[in-house]
């Protein structure tokens, strides 16, 4: 009767096996992978069902991951303030400040700056599960009992991004800095599913596409509250533009506008800082919160390291859902599918600032995830250059 009934699961899936075709957007090639699953179920309307929140959470991942992604602050490392007893304006601290977390000093009335930021990222887990191996399981068939399907449907998605940032900042007075950041993204997206029945493989359905573009782009203002020498205390917002294209995956579609308040405190060569805001206007509640060291190992080196956390309110979480063939009996389904709960993420981030002439910035930073909620890199390399203007 097993043989029997594999038999007829097989004939079916052979039936109606998808072949793959030229998509016209990232979101389209999620589709096609996700929702074009060939082993019988008996549901194709829960099929259908399970694939789209896959597909939406694999896309909100994403778009959460490309908001998490380098996008330094952007406050020039060089920091001014008026001396009295000089007439002039001098260098508020002799720290470039952190990559990420804003620090409370502003930049200086009529100073400004501006940066250019490269960072990539390829995408290797989600949710703690391999993307690059072609395990990620998508639908399954197996003999209740077992632990072992007899048929499996695995997925294999490759997701590389490549980010170049243009910074600006200028100091309206020497409490009150407004800035931006504009990311201009591209990502490639790859990926095939593979259906193997007793040892038997057949693919399924294969797709490339790539997308470039202008991402959300960020507009910042920040007002520093209390300063005692280099330390003090800020209030900032942020306000993320949907600039980028959502079917493209370049940008999550949404307005999202972050107050927040920063803190630093800071002695000759060493600094702590943090900052926390709450973000309004995203589907779901988000929490921000970082914190940094820097040491001024030199005059003109910082070395820094940075801790980035997030959590979503309704970040999405993939999970593995089993239930009963409704027409073959003794036969389970198994279908990947996504929930919507908390998710919380935790970057660590690490490298130098260097001061390599005149005004000139170079900053290399790494930065890897501590937490498997979400989609992570290995490594997420950056180099920044920028070049403070007045002063």
């Amino acid at each position: 009767m097993r043989i029997l009934t594999a038999s007829l699961v097989c004939l079916a899936m052979l039936a109606t096996a998808a072949r793959a075709h030229a998509q016209e957007t990232l979101n389209d090639v999620l589709s096609f992978l996700l929702i074009n699953r060939s082993i019988p179920t008996g549901d194709f309307s829960r099929d259908e069902q399970a694939a789209a929140r896959t597909r939406d959470a694999i896309a909100g991942l994403l778009g959460a991951e490309l908001g998490t992604l380098p996008i330094n602050s952007p406050v020039s490392g060089f920091t001014y303030r008026l001396d009295p007893a000089l007439g002039s304006n001098v260098r508020a601290t002799s720290s470039f400040g952190p990559f990420f977390t804003e620090r409370s000093l502003t930049g200086g009335r009529g100073h400004g700056s501006f940066g250019l930021v490269y960072s990539q990222a390829d995408f290797t887990t989600i949710d703690g599960r391999n993307l690059e191996d072609g395990t990620l399981l998508a639908t399954a068939s197996r003999f209740t009992g077992d632990a072992v399907p007899f048929d499996a449907e695995s997925m294999r998605l490759l997701m590389q991004t490549r980010m170049v940032t243009f910074l600006g900042q200028f100091g309206v007075t020497d409490r009150l800095d407004v800035s931006a950041a504009v990311p201009y993204v591209t990502l490639q997206l790859s990926g095939d599913r593979v259906d193997v029945y007793r040892g038997s493989t057949f693919v399924q359905a294969s797709a490339v596409a790539s997308a470039s573009g202008v991402g959300d782009a960020v507009i910042r203002a920040k007002y520093n509250l209390l300063r005692r020498g280099a330390s003090g205390l800020a209030a900032g917002a942020e306000v993320r533009l949907p600039t980028g294209n959502e079917e493209n995956l370049l940008g999550t579609g949404e307005l999202v506008v972050t107050p927040r308040v920063i803190g630093s405190l800071e002695r000759a060569w060493l600094g702590v800082h943090g900052s926390f805001g709450l973000g309004f206007g995203a589907p779901a509640g988000e929490v921000q919160y970082a914190g940094a060291v820097t040491v001024a190992a030199t005059s003109r080196i910082t070395v820094i390291g940075e801790y980035i956390g997030r959590r979503l309110g309704e970040g999405g979480r993939l999970t593995e859902v089993v239930e009963s063939h409704p027409a073959l009996a003794g036969v389970e389904t198994i279908r990947l599918s996504a929930t919507q709960e908390p998710t919380t993420r935790g970057l660590l981030t690490a490298g130098v600032r260097w001061n390599v002439g005149a005004k000139w910035l170079l900053s290399v930073s790494v930065m890897r995830a501590v937490t498997t909620a979400g989609l992570n890199a290995r490594w997420v390399p950056a180099i920044t250059f920028d070049y403070a203007l007045g002063g």
